[in-house]
């Protein structure tokens, strides 16, 4: 009994149309079931139930909902269980780029906020802000942190590279989607000084020390937003 609940843990994803385009197709044993980010979902298996809910299933908890609205993700979780016959859920993200998938046993992995995908049921979602810090680096450095036993999958914008530390490393913080809880991390300027680090247009950056990997990727999203941004016409 206890080995099948641990299987069930774990999520069949195959990831597809990447890196460009992903698209994770989950595949689903009978009763078996995940937790996703709200919207993610582009087609499912119609023996596949839907429930909503701000947090956890069976918890309720608005303000940790609340929490994930301020870290970029949506105020809102879906949950999916497949019925007797199983079933597919195929799962997009708000970025467009890669996805990775992450088997956690028991460890911590901290996400980017804004590239949660989805998870199996019993890896915890806690919301981290890191304040002050957060705002001076422009970048919106809200972490989520993804505990327990099970899968998760995480979006990037554009490709996605795996970086093994083993020492210190640093990343521009607009291109981090996750890293895991055995770095330390410190915010710091890119530069020699402020002044080459605004004008060089790097800002802040995050050294990580210690021994882990760091997930990160090709595209910065506020970049891309300011460029967009400028060449789009005003409201009247």
């Amino acid at each position: 009994m206890e080995s099948n609940i641990i299987d069930n843990q774990k999520l069949n994803v195959n990831i597809q149309l990447r890196p460009g385009s992903a698209a994770a197709e989950i595949k689903l044993n009978p009763g078996q079931e995940f937790t996703a980010e709200a919207g993610a979902m582009i087609a499912m298996s119609p023996g596949i139930q839907m429930s909503t809910t701000t947090y956890k299933k069976n918890s309720g908890g608005i303000m940790k909902g609340i929490k994930r609205l301020l870290s970029g993700e949506s105020f809102f979780l879906n949950h999916y269980k497949a019925g007797q016959q199983g079933g597919t859920v195929i799962l997009g993200a708000t970025h467009a780029g890669d996805m990775f998938v992450k088997e956690l046993n028991g460890e911590n992995l901290i996400v980017q906020g804004g590239s949660y995908v989805a998870s199996s049921p019993d890896i915890e979602i806690n919301t981290n802000w890191q304040g002050f810090k957060s705002l001076v680096s422009k970048e919106g450095l809200f972490w989520l942190g993804l505990k327990g036993k099970g899968t998760v999958i995480v979006n990037s914008f554009g490709a996605i590279y795996p970086i093994l530390v083993n020492g210190e490393y640093i990343v521009d913080t607009g291109h981090i989607v996750a890293f895991e809880e055995s770095l330390n991390f410190a915010l710091s300027k890119a530069g020699k000084s402020w002044i080459s680090s605004i004008l060089g247009g790097e800002g802040l950056v995050c050294k990580f020390k210690g021994l882990g990997t760091v997930w990160i990727q090709s595209h910065n999203t506020t970049s891309f937003g300011n460029i967009l941004g400028s060449r789009l016409k005003p409201r009247r």
